[in-house]
């Protein structure tokens, strides 16, 4: 027999479908309201009223849905990444707010490096220009092409997604450089990689660059004109981050047109799926001049089917420990 409901979650919408792994956690005394929308505007206010707390996957959330929140004890993002999400108005409002950190990191990682290995080895390049090769074969191999061991990739963020890359990275033989002034002294020494002190000496000297950092005040547009002017000349870029920090798509044009940067592999945008742009027609008719030097997945870098799971379990577990014990993990303070 089903025991007695006190509580209610709201849950915005999904990605995988009905929520029923998180009923499976939340338990039978949870009664789970389902909005199934990404527009906020459709959110009821009585429905919002009644929720003890809400977890968010991608929709936005903004003062007037806040407002609302009357006896909300929480607000949970499925996600990392909190960009749609008003902290600020939560704030105000008392409501704690979590994201969802613990789930994913293998995924993004091992995204990461297989964009960095096929663009360091000029995979894609190879593939595109051999499909018109009349005569000769291995001739036409692409230089410059340098060994493992004689390259140097530097990490921008070495969190638990960008220690995951550090990881894989290491048995390759690259050289290792990382930027994250988050991280205490020493940091680099129990992980295994040099500590640069100054992103643009970390640009300056990495043959390929890898993001893993927030969106936040300090790092949106990080790789803008000026960015991508201080890579070292024939420089990779890795983004499975945040479309953020790569914000300005002409500069990337630019980048890649002149040849100052030799590709790019991009996971996430700023807007999604984009606008139209230069860019991304070049990519999307695969421009000779561009051919195998641009690779864009569809936000999916963290996508495993063990990964889905995870994320609605622990998104899921985060709020029934809150509404147990009225302490929120992984809460989030920062509301810059």
């Amino acid at each position: 027999m089903t025991s007695e409901r006190k509580y209610v979650v709201g849950i915005t919408d999904h990605m995988i479908g009905e929520p029923d792994l998180e009923a499976d956690v939340l338990g039978g005394d949870v009664e789970i309201d389902f909005f199934a929308s990404t527009d906020e505007t459709s959110f009821a206010p009585g429905r919002l009223a009644r929720l003890d707390a809400l977890m968010v996957w991608g929709a936005r959330l903004g003062p007037k849905s806040i407002a609302h929140l009357a006896r909300c004890k929480g607000v949970v993002r499925y996600g990392v990444g909190y960009e749609k999400i008003d902290r600020a108005a939560l704030a105000a409002a008392g409501i704690p707010f979590a994201n969802n950190p613990d789930y994913g990191t293998e995924e993004v990682a091992d995204h990461a490096l297989a964009m960095i290995l096929s663009l360091h080895r000029r995979l894609w390049e190879h593939d595109a220009h051999a499909r018109g090769y009349a005569s000769g074969w291995q001739v036409h191999s692409l230089k410059p092409l340098s060994r493992s061991n004689k390259a140097t990739v530097g990490v921008v963020g070495v969190g638990r997604i960008g220690t995951a890359v550090v990881n894989r990275l290491k048995p390759f033989g690259f050289r290792i450089l990382g930027y994250d002034p988050g991280q205490p002294p020493g940091h680099e020494k129990a992980i295994g990689y040099e500590r640069m002190d100054q992103l643009k000496d970390l640009l300056a000297q990495s043959d390929v660059v890898t993001l893993h950092c927030p969106a936040t005040d300090e790092t949106r547009g990080l790789l803008d004109a000026d960015g991508l002017s201080r890579l070292k000349p024939g420089a990779i870029v890795v983004n499975t981050a945040r479309g953020e920090l790569i914000d300005d798509l002409g500069a990337l044009d630019t980048a890649l047109r002149s040849g100052h940067l030799a590709a790019a592999a991009i996971d996430t945008l700023v807007k999604e799926p984009p606008d139209d742009h230069p860019l991304l027609t070049a990519w999307r008719n695969r421009e000779d001049w561009l051919a195998g030097r641009l690779v864009i997945t569809p936000h999916n870098a963290f996508y495993s089917d063990h990964a889905a799971v995870e994320m609605c379990r622990n998104a899921a577990k985060t709020v029934r420990i809150l509404l147990n014990e009225g302490k929120l993990r992984n809460q989030v303070t920062d509301i810059s």
